[in-house]
């Protein structure tokens, strides 16, 4: 059987070009060279297929200029005729899992060519894409790439060599809101009646039809008297001094940021700035206020209709925070919040 040919998409990163400071590298093209992650693909592959080209691309370039990037890289993918097109793995990277998901899916809609890619499960290209292009789950970082390169290569393959894929569930890749009919060895009855006996024996079971979970927040009393609150400000829009003091990240944040605010009555662009890497910063730059809304609470406050705005404002990411830390987040800024003996707050986003 003939080597099968793959094309292989990475970013600045895994391309060793550089990290952030480099996230604004044109696209460009490597002939015959397997780079970063793609010597691990072609390890993996066993002889049964090579790289025949990587495509490499900055995340901030990438999304700043979707088509135009899309179709230069098209132009290279088609040029080479490759029987599969291997995007990343993202992991839970926010702009890099949109750009393996955009061109993945560009490739197989336009070009006719099979094409997979890999993400961490709370990744936005996951729910952006994955009813149009292949998807298999990751861990939450590169620490894991060993394990999606062993999960996502057999999969390359069967696509490859033109394969029908089974379940997702069978196949492991995320399930993409396609039913099917197929016929059961046992009727429906008899899996519900084993299933409800593992549950009530504590044993493991798998459902077939698992709901989505979605957190359920009780809103909180009105406020009585909105002229003697205190009203403090909180963001995920990614607003922090100039020079990110914390170094809060850009995407997958680890942490936030505590900043006082005593004494200012707007966020001028001359001390104020956003680390969020997931959308255009230049508006925020400019006025921080589009994003935290000092200045507003200012004016409400000189004129009698709030009682203040509290002297500390906390701010993070939310580009690619895995939900875990969001909420670990919200817990250790609630505390400190109702320690200040803070009203209410405006959460703001971008």
């Amino acid at each position: 059987m003939a080597e099968l040919r793959v094309v292989h998409y990475i970013n600045q990163f895994f391309a060793q070009i550089g990290g952030e400071e480099e996230a604004g590298h044109p696209p460009a093209f490597f002939e015959n060279e397997a780079k970063g992650p793609g010597a691990a693909f072609e390890q993996a592959f066993d002889g049964q297929a090579r790289i025949v080209g990587t495509a490499v691309c900055g995340d901030g370039y990438f999304n700043e200029n979707i088509e135009e990037v899309t179709e230069q890289i098209l132009a290279w993918v088609a040029a080479q005729k490759p029987d599969v097109f291997v995007a990343g793995p993202a992991f839970n990277a926010g702009r890099y899992g949109v750009a393996c998901g955009a061109m993945a899916a560009a490739v197989h809609e336009k070009l006719g060519i099979p094409a997979l890619t890999g993400m961490y499960e709370e990744n936005p290209g996951v729910d952006m894409y994955r009813s149009r292009v292949v998807i298999v789950p990751t861990k939450n970082s590169a620490a894991g790439m060993r394990s999606a390169v062993k999960d996502m290569a057999p999969l390359a393959l069967k696509l490859a060599r033109g394969e029908e894929l089974g379940a997702s569930c069978e196949d492991g890749y995320f399930p993409q809101g396609v039913r099917v009919n197929f016929f059961e060895e046992e009727r429906g009855s008899k899996r519900a009646v084993k299933m409800l006996l593992a549950k009530l024996a504590g044993k493991p079971f798998a459902t077939e039809y698992p709901m989505p979970h979605f957190d359920r927040v009780e809103p909180a009393a009105p406020l009585a008297n909105l002229q003697d609150a205190t009203i403090a400000l909180v963001t995920s829009g990614g607003i922090v001094p100039k020079g990110n003091p914390d170094q809060i990240e850009s995407s997958n944040a680890s942490h936030f940021g505590e900043y006082d605010i005593a004494g200012v009555d707007d966020l001028d662009s001359a001390s104020y700035e956003t680390a969020h890497g997931g959308y255009d910063p230049t508006y925020a730059n400019e006025d921080a206020d589009r994003v935290l809304p000092v200045d507003v609470l200012r004016e409400m406050e000189a004129q009698g209709a709030i009682g203040k705005l509290h002297h500390l404002f906390y701010t993070t990411v939310g580009n690619g925070t895995a939900v875990a830390s969001a909420q670990q987040f919200g817990t250790d800024i609630g505390a400190r919040l109702v320690e200040d003996g803070v009203d209410a707050v405006i959460l703001t986003s971008t």
